[in-house]
C-alpha cells in the first residue's frame, strides 16, 4: 500500500465532525485563541495567529457548551501546516493523548 493510498484509507476510516468552535492552544507557556474547524478521533482542523512548525507539540482546550461536561484537553503534534492570510496559519493536529 502506498503513503497515498494509506492517507486516503485514514481519511475514510475517520469520521470528521465540522464544529466550527473556539479553541484555545497552548506551548512553552504562551496561549493562542483559534478555531477548530473539524474533529475526529484521532485529530482535527484548526486555524490560529500562530508560527507553529510541524513536530510541534501543543496542548488543545475546547470548552464544553454543558456545565456538565468537561471540554476536550488533549496533547497534539502539529502534522500539517498551511499559511493564511493575516499571519494565520491552518493547522492539522493529532490528537496523542487526552488530560
Amino acid at each position: 500500500m502506498t503513503q497515498s493510498d494509506r492517507n486516503y484509507s485514514e481519511k475514510r476510516d475517520f469520521i470528521r465532525m465540522h464544529v466550527d468552535t473556539p479553541i484555545t492552544l497552548s506551548k512553552d507557556g504562551q496561549s493562542f485563541s483559534g478555531t477548530c474547524l473539524d474533529l475526529s478521533s484521532t485529530g482535527m482542523q484548526v486555524e490560529a495567529p500562530t508560527a507553529l512548525q510541524l513536530g510541534d507539540r501543543v496542548r488543545i482546550f475546547i470548552p464544553s457548551e454543558h456545565k456538565e461536561l468537561k471540554g476536550l484537553d488533549a496533547e497534539t503534534e502539529v502534522v500539517r501546516v498551511e499559511p493564511l492570510d493575516g499571519g494565520r496559519q491552518g493547522l492539522g493536529l493529532a490528537i496523542l493523548s487526552m488530560n
